[in-house]
This record gives C-alpha cells, structure tokens and sequence, in this order.
C-alpha cells in the first residue's frame, strides 16, 4: 500500500483523481502541488501529476514524474496502475499489461485495475489470460450482467463456444421471471441470438432452432430472428419449411440477394460454381417468373435470371431489363451487366442489343418492336451504354466515336466526360485522360465525387502539384486533412506517382502513411471492448473482431506495403548520394571537416527552431483543461528522413512478414519475398518463396524468371565449407528434383521448352528472352529476336478486330528491352511497333495521342495554317471536348 497523508491532503489528492477523471488537468494539478509542497516525495502524487501532465501533452515530463513517483513507492498499486495508464496511451499495450500485474501483485481484487487488464488481453489477444481475468471479475461482482457477458465472451473468443453457452445459461438462471424490463428488452434479445449463434457453431443446430422457438417472445429484433431460424433449417435439411420462411423474407426485401441465394438451396438449384443443368435452368426460369411478377418492383427478380439464362432466353431477358434502365437513364447499368462479359457470347449478345436500341432511337425515336416514342436522352444513355461496351473489349477508337456522339446530343451530362476520361485512361494517354477529367469537375464545383476522380486521373498522369490544389478545394488544410480523413485511396495513387517520378522519399511516405491508418483501424477497437459488452452487441462484435484479424490482408495495405517493399529493395540497389558524399568528406582536412559539421549542426538546429515558432504560430487556443490545440507541423514533408535507413533490407522485411502472414495466396507477395532474401544471401528462405511461387502458379512467367535465377546462383555459390554451409548444399539437392521442369534438364533446356510451351504469349517470351540472356550473354541478339518476333494475334468479335497485348505489358517489355540491349535503335523499333497497336498512347507517341496531335496543332498554328487545325480537330477526338489547353494553364497555376 502507498504512503498515508493527512486529511486535508488525503482529500487533495482524492481531488486529482477526480479532476483526471472529468479532464479538469490544470485543477488536479494544481492539487498536486499543493501536496507536494509539503510531501515533495510522495509516490502516489507525483504519480498522478505525471498522468495528469501526460493528457495535456508534456510527455516527457510525465514519464520523468512517474517513473520518481514509482521509486519512492514500489508497493504502491496507484503508481504501477498510473504507470500502465501512461504506456497505455502510448500504445505500448505490453509494457502497460506488466504493469498492471504488478499493481494485481500487491492489490489482487481491485477491479478498476482487472478491468483495465482485461481490455488489453482482448485488445492483444492473450485469450486464456483473458478469460482468467475475467473469471476473477465474476468473482469479484457476480451481481453485474457485464461481467457475466465478458466470461462467456472471453471462452468464445478462447475456441470454448460451449462453455460460453454454459455460463449464459447460468446467468439467466439468476434471473427472474419478468426479466428482462422494457427499457432492457432489446439488449437481452441480442443476448438471446448470441447464446443461440453459441449453438449453432457447435453444431447443435436441433438444441439452437428448439431454444430459438422457446425465446421467440423476448427477441425483440424479429428479422433476425427469422435469419437464424431459416439457416437454421437450412442446416438441418428442412428444406420445406425453409423454402417458406425465404419467401416471407422475400416479401419484406425483395432485392436481397442473400435471399434469392437461400431460396436457391432449398429448392436444390444451388450451384457454386454457378453451372446449371438444362432442367435446373428451366425450373430456375420458371421460378424468376413468378418471383419478377409478384415483385414487379425488384431489380433483382429480373437481373439474377441472367446470371444463368443463355442464347435467345438470355436475349430476351436482357432486353427487357437493360430497355426501362435506359430509359430512366441509370447511369451504373453498364457496371451492373459488366460480370456478364466474362461469360462466353453474352458478351455478344449485349452488343448488339444495345446496337439494334441505338439504330431504332435513331431512326424511329423508339425501341425496336415498339410504336412509344422514348425522350431523347434515351438514345444518349444508349451511347454511354455502347462507349463503356467497346472500351471494355478493348477497341477503343470506337468507344471515343461513341461517347462523343453522346457529348454532342446533350454535352451537360458529366458522367459522359468522366467515362471518356476513363476510355482514354484505358488506351493510354493519361494527361488527356486527366483534362477530361478536370473539365468534368469544372461542370459541378460542388461534386466530392468529380473532384475525387478528376485528382485520381491527375495523379495517374504524374500531375501531382496540380492533384493537389484540386484536392485542397474539399479540405481546409489539405494533406493533414486527408491523413485525418484516411483517405488512403488517396495516398496509394500518391505513393504510386512518387515512385513512377523516382521520388522514393515522397513515395515512401505516402505508403506508411497508408500503413499507419492500419495501425489507427487496429487501436479503433480498444474502446469497443467496454461499449459492446456494456450495450450487448455481442455478435456484431465477435465479427468485428474476427475483422480485426484479418484486417491487413485488406487490398489496399496489400498494396501499401507492397509499394513500400518495392521502395526500400530500389533504395537498396541504388543508395543514396549520402555514401559518396561522407567518402568525400573524408578526403577533407580535419579543419574543413570541423567547419562542415559546425554548419551541419547549425542548419540543424535553425531547422528546428523554425519548426517550433511555426508550431506555436499555428497554436489556436489554450482549451480550460490546459491542453493546447496545436496545429501538428511535419518535420519531414519531403520523406528524406525515411530513406536515410541503415539496411533497407530490413525495413522492407517488417512489411513482408505482414504480407506473409495475411496474404499468402497472393503472387505478389512470393515474387517480393524472393528478391529480398536474394539480396540477403538468405538461400532457403528465397527456396521457400520460390516454392511458394509453384504452388501458386508455376507458368507465369515471373515463377519461371525466378526459378532460372535461383538455380542459376545456386550453381555460383562455392563448394561448402562449414557444417551450415553443408547443410543448406543438402537442402538444395533434396529439393531442386521437386522442380518438374528441371528433370533431367539444365536451366537452357528447361528455359527453351518453356519458350517453346508459351511460344504465343508475349510476356512468356519476354521471360524466356530475359532469362536466355542472363544465362548466356552473348546471346543477346538471340534473346531480343525472341521478342520482337512475338505475334500479337487478332481476336475477331461484333465491335471488330482486337489485339491480345495490352498496353501496361508493352511498356514493361520496353523498359527491359533497355535495359537488355545497348543499341536505341531496338527500343526504337519496339516503340514504333506499339505506336501502331496503341495509336492513344502517349508512352510510345501514337498518332490520336494527346502529345502526337498537340505538336500538330502547334506545328499548324506556327505555319499559320488555320484550316489544317479544324481539318485536324476530327483526327483529335479530345481537341474540342478535352480541353487540353486546360492542363497548361493548370501548370502555370501550379508553377
């Protein structure tokens, strides 16, 4: 126990506690220098102090404070609590829970100081010191409902749902007969549901469905109840009375597709893999009928039977639900219909559906079969609808004939600009694409959603000063605002340009950026520990925290930490000037270098101080409490301070056993573990991820690279020495007959039969090429004849021909061809070669390019032929409606 004061001083500190409880910190600190005027030494209050300067931002100080407090009074449970509290709020969950089993030490049934334990144990997920806390809180206070609720959600959680069945059981056996109250009757039915889920995943399904019938009367919540009742039957095959409770579902929500899908299982039409039987198609038709008629209303009536409807059934039904959509003029149908496309001939058939609608709106003012006029904007919804058609196959001079026409009938309709800002995006020239974009967002100066997608298409394109303004028009103080608002789409297209630019500070910056709001999502739950028990949400947040588990396997911090990896392995194949810069300075004399660390350490501190008046500068008041609303000034905008790493290797390995972890079906994540552990020399781990590549696809061509690199350095490596050394030789000569293409075969064999397997695949014969060239170098002309004799075969479909390259695939084989050949003059060809498959390219200059017709243009004008431009204007589809001018005028603004 801590040290005794006086009455009077005892009361003083009851003060402090009482004024951090209700955020008064200037009061409570007040309070502790008056005791500590007279007890200078006392452990509790100085403790407190610390906490109390800790909230109003003087940290470094509360720590000094707490830590004496501490000293003078180890027996004291205040001090190790405060001591948890003060790592608590710095997030270091660990340090504070060893604090507070010291506190427990000394004051084993304080149930402030439990309580606190028990929400960091759920918070790290130690789950069996979880439950025996929680255990010992029951114990402690069997009177309150929270502690029983924690109990049995802390076995759930420790993979023990009976023995939390069990204790819920208990409880309401404490309970009387007219429980719950009327103001407690929803929190108890979510109780109810969650005891019933409890049963459900221990596969007593009989015992749930008997106990969910014998509770109906007190769960509140009447449409779940009717949820986990049909899964229920579901489950037990009681498929009739399923089937009923589907259909009076049905008529409560009739565009939830959950209940369609139920509906489906009890009839036994269900099919995973969404292939169906003549009869189970003909029975699922008859089926869609009655429901389209008895919910006329419901979209998904009429949209589901597409999913499996064929040929002249599916013509018929796609017709009739694409005709009223184009009416309305509903701007997301193409979006809608767009997962149809993967299926073989709907494609097709769409197509020419909306070409025979767009032929009779033209020529008749109608839909074919039909005597109604439709209103005009029919046909330009038709347009848009064709536009986002051709660009989706891939023929994209006829997606820009299309969306023009649509511009031309009604040019105020901004989904048209942002779709044709799109359709340029998609043939490659994106400073067009971003021009469109911007003018889309000039249309509507209030739109979030214009100005969102005009920065995107700016970053796209590299404009990064210009994305920035535009963005600062929907925030007050731009960046901090967007890392507020974790807008990470934001950061990842930010990021992405820095690289793209070389930028890897900035770039780097960015991608932690999105790493840190993981890390914000992740701390976001500690409070709801306390909130759902206390309000008995209890399956919400059971799912809520199987999210948080699984919470970085999420795309975009995937792509975060991916791009992150990527910039610490550049880093670290090219460093920083730093290097060379100190083998300068050690040439120097000792005075000169004397005179450099001088001014060094001057700029130094100039750059602090600097940063310390703007932060005061930009302080906005002195809140009662004493806290100081400060407007945060970052120290190191530009990143620089990211990149000066001492092994980038290791940086880039945190991130990576990130994505080992939550992404392990991801490619990616294997090419990334292979070229770091190749760097580190780390030879079994850079076999593992290479195994890891075959299991997951062993003819990609990235697979089939690393593979011939691995090999190719393990026959480098010398002849073993060491007992370790011996032992990871043995490893590799175990493991490489694992490998089916290397049977029998050197690493040219293997590489020329995959060459010869992928000889139609232009990316497989880039890989074949590049590995023919690290293998044996002087055949390099060899290598590059490889390549530029790939064919780009025709792919014939209604809208016309289409090429099998795509465009992010040729500039890849650019840049390695590069780097592979000395000689322009290859790199030349292949750009002229693509100029011509991608004529809206800007990367390889083709002649509908935003670049290629902006030299004509100036080219016309300095020859004053002002006929030739508006002759011109119809080659460029963009001159009229990109306003290109747009983006020089940006620029000037930027500059």
């Amino acid at each position: 126990m801590g040290v005794s004061l006086p009455p009077k001083e005892a009361t003083l500190f009851k003060l402090i506690v009482k004024s951090y409880e209700t955020k008064q910190y200037k009061k409570g600190l007040k309070a502790a220098d008056s005791i500590l005027k007279k007890f200078p030494d006392h452990g509790e209050t100085l403790s407190m102090k610390g906490l109390t300067l800790n909230c109003m931002d003087r940290k470094s100080e509360a720590y000094d404070l707490v830590r004496l407090g501490l000293k003078n009074d180890l027996k004291s449970h205040v001090c190790w609590h405060v001591f948890g509290l003060l790592y608590r709020s710095d997030r270091n969950y660990r340090e504070a829970i060893k604090c507070y089993r010291n506190a427990l030490r000394i004051d084993p049934d304080n149930l402030e100081i439990l309580r606190d334990l028990s929400l960091l144990q759920a918070q790290m997920r130690d789950l069996e010191g979880f439950v025996e806390t929680r255990q010992q809180l029951l114990t402690l206070k069997p009177s309150q409902r929270m502690n029983w609720i924690g109990f049995a959600v802390a076995h759930h959680l420790n993979s023990n749902a009976s023995k939390a069945f069990d204790i819920l059981e208990a409880y309401e056996g404490t309970l009387d007969n007219n429980h719950p109250p009327e103001n407690e009757r929803c929190e108890h039915g979510e109780m109810l549901l969650y005891k019933i889920s409890l049963l459900e995943e221990c596969n007593l399904l009989e015992k749930a469905l008997e106990e969910l019938h014998r509770k109906k009367s007190k769960i509140v919540d009447k449409l779940s109840y009717k949820e986990v009742e049909v899964s229920l039957l579901v489950k037990l095959g009681q498929l009739e009375e399923g089937e009923k409770l589907y259909r009076l579902l049905l008529s409560m929500n009739p565009d939830n597709y959950r209940y369609y899908e139920g509906l489906h299982k009890c009839l036994g039409l269900h099919s995973e893999n969404a292939q169906y039987s003549s009869n189970e198609v003909e029975q699922l038709e008859a089926l869609y009928k009655s429901l389209a008629l008895q919910y006329s209303w419901s979209s998904a009536a009429k949209r589901i039977p597409l999913d499996f409807l064929s040929g002249e059934k599916f013509r018929e039904a796609a017709d009739n639900y694409m005709r009223p959509l184009l009416t309305k003029g509903v701007p997301s149908l193409f979006s809608d219909l767009s997962p149809l496309y993967d299926q073989p001939g709907k494609a097709n058939i769409l197509e020419e559906l909306a070409l025979r609608f767009e032929h009779s709106l033209k020529t008749a003012g109608g839909y074919p079969g039909r005597v109604d006029k439709e209103p005009p904007s029919t046909l330009m919804w038709t347009f848009l609808y064709l536009a986002q058609n051709y660009d989706r196959r891939g023929n994209y001079a006829i997606a820009l004939a299309k969306i023009d026409e649509a511009i031309k009938h009604t040019p105020t309709v901004i989904e048209l600009y942002t779709i044709k800002s799109r359709i340029l995006k998609h043939g490659g020239d994106l400073e067009a694409a971003a021009a469109l974009a911007d003018e889309a967002r000039c249309m509507d100066l209030s739109d979030r959603y214009a100005n969102s997608y005009c920065v995107k298409r700016m970053l796209q394109a590299d404009q990064v000063i210009l994305a920035e303004k535009t963005a600062a028009l929907f925030t007050k103080d731009w960046d901090q605002s967007l890392q507020d608002m974790q807008c990470m789409w934001y950061e990842l297209a930010s990021g992405e340009s820095f690289f793209r630019q070389g930028d890897l500070g900035r770039a780097l910056k960015k991608f932690l950026a999105v790493e840190k709001h993981y890390a914000d999502i992740t701390e976001d739950q500690f409070d709801f520990h306390t909130y759902c028990l206390r309000k008995m949400t209890l399956r919400g947040y059971i799912e809520m925290l199987k999210f948080q588990d699984r919470l970085h396997s999420h795309t975009y911090f995937r792509k975060a930490a991916v791009g992150a990896i990527r910039c610490y392995i550049k880093l670290y194949d090219a460093p920083l000037e730093t290097v060379a810069e100190e083998d300068d300075m050690s040439k120097l004399p000792a005075s000169q270098k004397k005179k450099n660390r001088q001014k060094q350490r001057k700029a130094e501190a100039r750059a602090k101080k600097e940063a310390e008046v703007r932060s005061e500068e930009s302080s906005v008041n002195v809140s009662k409490a004493g806290m100081r609303h400060v407007k945060p000034v970052d120290p190191d905008p530009h990143g620089e301070k990211l990149l000066q790493v001492e092994d980038p290797l290791l940086e880039a390995a945190k991130y990576l056993k990130l994505l080992q972890k939550h992404s392990l079906d991801s490619l990616e994540t294997h090419l990334l573990s292979f070229e770091v552990y190749m760097r580190k020399q780390k030879i079994l781990l850079a076999l593992q991820a290479l195994k890891h590549l075959h299991r997951l696809d062993a003819e990609k061509p990235d697979s089939h690279c690393c593979m011939v690199r691995f090999f190719y350095k393990v026959a480098s490596i010398p002849t073993p020495v060491t007992e370790a050394e011996k032992l990871i030789w043995s490893v590799l000569e175990a493991e490489q007959p694992t490998f089916s293409q290397l049977h029998g075969k050197s690493l040219l064999d293997a590489n020329a039969l995959f060459l010869e397997k992928h000889k139609d695949s232009l990316m497989h014969r880039v890989a074949a090429a590049e590995m023919l060239h690290l293998l044996e170098p002087k055949r390099k002309a060899e290598a590059i004849k490889i390549i530029e004799e790939s064919p780009n075969s025709p792919v014939l479909n209604v809208s016309g021909v289409v090429r099998e390259w795509k465009l992010k695939d040729c500039i890849a084989v650019h840049k390695i061809l590069g780097t592979i050949s000395d000689d322009h003059a290859v790199a030349s060809r292949w750009k002229k070669r693509c100029s011509e498959y991608f004529p809206y390219s800007t990367y390889f200059e083709g002649s509908q390019s935003s670049v290629v017709t902006k030299n004509r243009v100036t080219d016309n004008n300095v020859n004053g032929g002002m006929n030739h431009l508006k002759a011109d204007q119809n080659a460029a589809p963009l001159s009229t409606n990109g306003k290109l001018e747009n983006i020089e005028a940006l620029k000037n603004l930027a500059i």
